[in-house]
């Protein structure tokens, strides 16, 4: 049997009834041989591996330009854990200034308060805590938070 790769690949039929022969052997000849078959997952998953390198990267460029831009303190924590609650913290007050001010009732001036609580938050373990929360909630979570952020238990962020 050839396969699309143009590799032969011999597969035993004798199991199937007689009826089903010929139109799983047009099933196979439409396939990749198993070794190309892995060798394609291989490739899809550099290739997909890649793709999400890339993107990380850019909305890690992203978040830093606007961790700079408003200001945004420091995060503390291991530089894993930073590096991702930086663009936690992004995407969540992004959200939150979106469903808030954008499309709810909150102010500008109002919004600026919840900006000082931002800042004061500076653990990179409470962002990530956070990075699934409704973005409605930001305000009443920082207000939590706020009085000295309790620090994580655990060493690793």
């Amino acid at each position: 049997m050839i396969t699309p790769a143009a590799h032969a690949a011999e597969t035993d039929l004798s199991d199937r009834s007689v009826d089903r022969r010929a139109n799983y052997a047009r099933w196979l000849a439409g396939r990749d041989c198993t070794a190309c078959w892995c060798a394609s997952g291989d490739r899809d998953y550099e290739i997909k591996a890649h793709w999400l390198a890339q993107k990380r990267a850019e909305e890690q460029a992203a978040a830093e330009e606007w961790s700079d831009q408003f200001g945004m303190p420091p995060l503390e924590g291991t530089q894993r854990a930073v590096a991702w609650a930086i663009r936690c913290r992004h995407q969540l007050v992004s959200a939150a200034y979106i469903t808030l001010v954008v499309e709810g009732t909150t102010s500008e001036v109002e919004w600026e308060a919840v900006e000082d609580l931002i800042r004061q938050v500076s653990n990179a373990g409470w962002w990530l805590d956070q990075r699934d929360v409704d973005p409605a909630d930001l305000p009443e979570l920082l207000e939590a938070a706020s009085g000295a952020d309790q620090p994580t238990e655990n060493p690793h962020f």
